[in-house]
């Protein structure tokens, strides 16, 4: 079996998020800079069995693309032909961001630790794909 990859992509960097072999769990893969993040993908993928990546959909409130799907886009189709065996999927990463700070406060990060938009990228990857294998669960037929 293999694993569900998240990503939430920005213009600065890339947080990833990876599932366990069984599909169950979510957890916070790593931080990698927009530039390298083609480089890094193919080294991931191949070292460990990837099955499906999901990309994170910037939505606003009212339901149209953010800004930030112009950058988002580009990457999915980009990520496309780079990897065609594997299936892309777009998934709705709205407020993602604020949960992933308030799960920081919550646990008793320091404000240092806070200010870490690296690590604040990553916590909000393993928000989405816990969102989607949420999704995944309570819509299977």
């Amino acid at each position: 079996m293999g694993r569900i990859l998240a990503i939430d992509y920005g213009q600065k960097r890339v947080g990833l998020a990876v599932t366990d072999t069984l599909k169950i769990i979510a957890t916070n893969l790593t931080t990698v800079a927009s530039k390298d993040i083609f480089d890094f993908l193919k080294n991931y993928i191949i070292k460990e069995k990837v099955e499906l990546i999901v990309v994170g959909l910037a939505k606003k409130l009212n339901n149209t693309d953010s800004s930030s799907m112009q950058f988002i886009k580009p990457f999915a189709e980009k990520l496309k032909k780079t990897f065609p065996e594997l299936p892309i999927e777009m998934y709705d990463e709205r407020y993602t961001s604020k949960l992933a700070l308030r799960a920081m406060i919550e646990s008793g990060a320091s404000k240092k630790t806070r200010r870490n938009k690296a690590l604040l990228d990553s916590i909000s990857a393993t928000i989405l794909l816990q969102n989607y294998l949420e999704f995944l669960k309570f819509n299977k037929k």
